[in-house]
């Protein structure tokens, strides 16, 4: 009985690092319910080790027709802060959003990712 107590912290480790692959949230990301995409997003952001794939499926997000996917990829590229360098010039296109809180994301990110160019773009 004493080593099912000390197995059950592993149980639930191992429980709770079987969610969903990259690949199905890549795909869930396009999903025509905004909260699935939503919270695809919500958990890519936590995948910094598997930028190369996870990069593109937040940029693409950025154009989303939903502010609140637009604003939470931009906040999540902050996540993965210099190495998310080829985002730039899509951030800097999210200045000008239409959505005051899409710009704000936008602006934090860019931030986070490259000081000096936003700096450049009036970002204190």
């Amino acid at each position: 009985m004493n080593s099912l107590k000390l197995m059950w912290p592993v149980l639930l480790l191992a429980l709770a690092s079987c969610g969903p692959s990259t690949a199905d949230l890549k795909e869930q990301a396009t999903d025509a319910d905004a909260r699935k995409r939503l919270e695809a997003i919500h958990t890519l952001q936590g995948r910094v080790d598997e930028r190369e794939t996870v990069l593109p499926v937040l940029l693409s997000a950025l154009k989303d027709d939903n502010l609140y996917v637009r604003r939470d990829a931009a906040k999540a590229l902050a996540h993965f802060g210099p190495e998310a360098r080829d985002a730039v010039p899509a951030l800097l296109e999210q200045l000008r959003d239409r959505e005051p809180s899409v710009r704000k994301a936008a602006a934090q990110s860019l931030k986070r990712i490259d000081p000096a160019t936003a700096a450049k773009a009036g970002i204190q």
